[in-house]
């Protein structure tokens, strides 16, 4: 006899899991925008809040990784991005995967990610008269599509990376029309 009860009560428990992974992860998600705002608006005290809030949600399903691996690497690669975005306008550098403590797929497409929101910084300085700060974030953009620009995978091993790269190629191209 099939004991399909023990296999829905599995089941269920897992959707029980992956609820609350989707619910944590919408709030890191959130957290990790409202830093990167913060970031543009100068607040960098509201920026680190936000992101203490999403490492304590990082925290709570990182157990989870292994069981939800999408949904994790979508959530980390967030936070890849703000704290990216965050080393580059508060250190005046791009942070590590090391230094973030990110693996390194959603750390590579975090790093993608960022290159618009360099690009707005850039915008933003040059608006302001600041062409040198505006110089250094077009040069962070091109580092990280030029250091990029190698990796050849599969989006099995690496998903997205092609679309982002191509936007973030497309994002330097208008942004080098900017600065010039």
């Amino acid at each position: 006899m099939i004991d399909i009860e023990s296999l829905q009560k599995k089941l269920m428990e897992k959707e029980k899991q992956l609820d609350s992974v989707m619910l944590e992860s919408r709030k890191i998600i959130r957290a990790c925008s409202n830093s990167i705002k913060a970031i543009h608006g100068k607040d960098m005290d509201a920026a680190n809040k936000f992101l203490d809030e999403a490492e304590a949600g990082i925290k709570k399903i990182s157990k989870y990784s292994d069981q939800f691996p999408a949904q994790v690497t979508h959530m980390m690669q967030e936070y890849a991005e703000a704290r990216i975005v965050l080393g580059a306008v508060k250190d005046r550098k791009i942070p590590s995967s090391k230094d973030l403590g990110v693996e390194e797929i959603p750390y590579i497409l975090g790093l993608l990610d960022s290159v618009g929101e360099l690009k707005r910084e850039m915008y933003e300085s040059l608006r302001k008269g600041n062409k040198k700060d505006a110089e250094l974030y077009f040069k962070m953009m091109e580092e990280i599509y030029d250091v990029l620009l190698p990796l050849r995978f599969s989006n099995a091993i690496l998903p997205e990376f092609r679309r982002k790269q191509d936007a973030a190629r497309h994002q330097i191209e208008q942004a080098r029309g900017e600065l010039l």
